[in-house]
């Protein structure tokens, strides 16, 4: 059995999904914060700006910086209250259309959120370790989010918070079926840019096809190594990836399965018993200690 992300037609689109211009509080304007990712190499970019009062609710055009080889997804980073601590929320809604209506005034982050899935977005509950949001916070959301923010490039370059794995997993362990994507939350106003993406499965580069495939799951996410496939062979997990140097099965509570080869190895075979019935990430890492992130795995 291939998992659907690497059995899906097409082929991987690297992009960002999470990131500001001067539209909001970023430092640049939005044609050279698309360029920067273009010239990096990047297949696409969803440019995030905050939809909030203070900045004109923007949801910024960035249609004229499309090319032949890199396209552009219109979102937002919306926010309403409140989460646990009382802060507004964070939420990551990437495909909404551009005349997406300013939040209302009494509307709360859950029902922002709903909202925008409702307009056909992609919603993720954006940088969890950095708002510190609890499982009830996790909860809350359930209706709205297709994923969570498993690692962001800004919070860890100013605060050692990039981490969202935590709320995925604790979601994962009460049967709940979300995925996680990585993101760099670039501002430009700091070295905050780069260093974490999404390679998406479609059958070409075009932003409604993005959004649905982020929506199926059909994709994984990456600091550098790449993922070329994941299988269930019987009861093993079966990778294929760039050159890495540790291979890693996690799950509920402390169920992990790890390998490391003496030698970077670019395939590995992981047992999975232990992992029967419930679900399972893959985790690898490279020499530089990039990691990259498979979605969840559920097995029978």
């Amino acid at each position: 059995m291939s998992i659907e992300a690497f059995a899906a037609p097409g082929k991987f689109w690297r992009g960002n999904l999470h990131t500001h211009s001067n539209r909001s509080d970023g430092a640049l304007p939005p044609e050279e914060v698309c360029a920067l990712y273009r010239d990096a190499g990047y297949d696409f970019l969803c440019l995030s700006d905050h939809f909030i009062a203070r900045y004109g609710f923007p949801i910024s055009d960035t249609l004229p910086f499309r090319t032949d080889r890199f396209t552009t997804i219109l979102g937002a980073e919306i926010h309403a209250p409140a989460n646990s601590h009382g802060e507004v929320w964070h939420i990551l809604a990437a495909g909404l259309p551009a005349d997406f209506a300013p939040t209302g005034e009494t509307e709360s982050g859950v029902d922002l959120a709903r909202r925008a899935r409702a307009a056909g977005a992609f919603v993720g509950i954006a940088h969890p370790q950095w708002s510190s949001l609890s499982i009830e916070d996790g909860r809350s959301m359930l209706e709205a989010a297709h994923s969570v923010e498993i690692y962001n490039t800004s919070c860890d370059v100013e605060c050692a918070r990039p981490d969202g794995t935590y709320l995925l997993d604790a979601l994962l362990n009460e049967g709940n079926r979300l995925s996680g994507y990585a993101a760099d939350d670039a501002h430009f106003r700091i070295d905050d840019g780069f260093r974490g993406w999404v390679m998406v499965k479609a059958t070409a580069n075009e932003p409604a096809l993005l959004v649905e495939a982020l929506k199926r799951g059909e994709y994984y996410s990456s600091q550098g190594p790449r993922l070329h496939d994941v299988s269930v062979v019987g009861k093993e997990i079966h990778v294929r990836s760039s050159p890495a140097s540790n291979f890693a099965l996690v799950g509920r509570g402390s169920r992990a399965v790890q390998k490391r080869p003496e030698k970077e190895a670019t395939s590995m075979i992981l047992p999975a018993e232990r992992f029967a019935g419930d679900w399972l990430r893959v985790v690898i890492e490279d020499r530089e200690r990039h990691l990259a992130w498979s979605n969840p795995i559920w097995l029978p």
